[in-house]
């Protein structure tokens, strides 16, 4: 059998004494689209936080590719495969989408490896593309909408080469339809041989694309399955996170 291609053993994060991630153990196969669901303040983005290097966990570690990586440098731990996204969007407002996908490519990989401009520029372009940019290359990326600057934040972090894809909560403030073809978008990625795992909020996004599910609550993971859907529809989790609400809402 395979090692996962992520690990997390027991990872423990406290700010203050409170208890932000509480032994957190998860494990993401490669290929897979892992989803990770909770309410505000569950500790979803800090369990992400843990895994990118920007907070170090108090206990427990955090494994990549057979690799300990807990407690390195985000720069460290992005040259390894592993990239993300964040809640607010942080892309350059006075540069074009075009040159901000390309400073994400022209990043050394592990092997301390750069590219060209040229080649920068090219990958770039195929990214863009991909996300359903291709028609704003030249415009600056602060005059994007909502939809267009989630897309270029998954574009930005998909530059950098990734082997690990963390997204969080990238279809915020999205319509139905824009929804959908985030959906659509993350599936294409995934099936150009980059694993995602996916913080959000939108059930109906969830189920369509989880292949494996975490439910977090107060730090701790509650439930967790295969089956995206039998596992939101435990009691416990409805108890805990739905009460009356249905799965298609």
């Amino acid at each position: 059998m395979n090692s996962p291609l992520l690990k997390l053993d027991c990872v423990t994060k406290r700010f203050r004494g409170l208890t932000a991630v509480d032994r957190v153990n998860m494990t993401v196969d490669e290929g897979q689209i892992v989803g990770i669901v909770g309410p505000n303040g569950s500790g979803k983005t800090t369990t992400f936080a843990c895994v990118s290097g920007f907070l170090r966990p108090e206990e427990g570690r955090v494994i990549f590719q057979g690799k300990d990586i807990t407690g390195l440098q985000p720069y460290q731990i992005a040259r390894l495969g592993i990239s993300r996204t964040f809640q607010i969007v942080q892309s350059f407002e006075e540069l074009t989408v075009l040159d901000n996908v390309v400073l994400g490519a022209l990043k050394p990989d592990e092997a301390n490896h750069s590219i060209s401009i040229a080649e920068a520029r090219n990958r770039a372009a195929e990214i863009i593309d991909l996300v359903g940019l291709a028609s704003d290359t030249r415009k600056l990326s602060g005059s994007l909408g909502i939809p267009g600057r989630k897309r270029l934040e998954i574009a930005r972090a998909l530059a950098t080469r990734p082997k690990l894809l963390l997204l969080d909560e990238v279809m915020a403030g999205l319509r139905p339809v824009e929804v959908d073809q985030a959906v659509e978008i993350i599936k294409k990625i995934r099936d150009r041989g980059v694993t995602i795992v996916v913080v959000e909020h939108l059930m109906r996004a969830v189920l369509a694309l989880s292949e494996k599910l975490y439910v977090i609550h107060h730090g701790a993971v509650l439930a967790q399955g295969i089956d995206p859907r039998e596992v939101l529809g435990r009691p416990e989790v409805v108890d805990a996170y739905f009460g009356k609400a249905t799965l298609d809402a």
